[in-house]
């Protein structure tokens, strides 16, 4: 899942992407790096994708920086438990180069304009602009 992301980040020509292999390296990776949006999947074995939107909503350095988060349920039960911790979008799986895109675009351009992270990979960060 993390090549179909960054290939579709970077062959939209538009991003530049660092990437990490899990959870806990996002954790250790993010005090260290400038990110504008950070893409999490919510199913993770070492900490979830919840953990992770936790933390940096709970960090001053990335408190605003926008949240995708990727999951392979649907339902309103991931994406309201990704909502309460503060991720900016949601992205069911499977999903379109389109919609991953729309998603990012969007969740960074409401960062950009002064618009709160909406209580509303596999961890992926990104530099630039994802």
């Amino acid at each position: 899942m993390r090549q179909f992301v960054r290939a579709i980040l970077e062959a939209s020509g538009r991003y530049e992407v660092l990437e990490v292999g899990n959870g806990f390296e996002a954790l250790r990776t993010l005090p260290r790096e400038q990110v504008d949006v950070i893409i999490t999947d919510i199913n993770m074995p070492d900490v979830s994708g919840i953990e992770l939107i936790r933390f940096v909503r709970g960090n001053e350095r990335h408190k605003q920086t926008p949240v995708v988060v990727i999951s392979t349920d649907a339902s309103t039960v991931d994406s309201d438990r990704a909502s309460k911790a503060g991720a900016s979008a949601f992205v069911a799986k499977p999903f379109t180069g389109q919609e991953l895109l729309a998603a990012v675009d969007d969740a960074i351009a409401s960062a950009r304009s002064g618009g709160p992270p909406s209580a509303g990979t596999d961890a992926d960060g990104g530099r630039g602009d994802a």
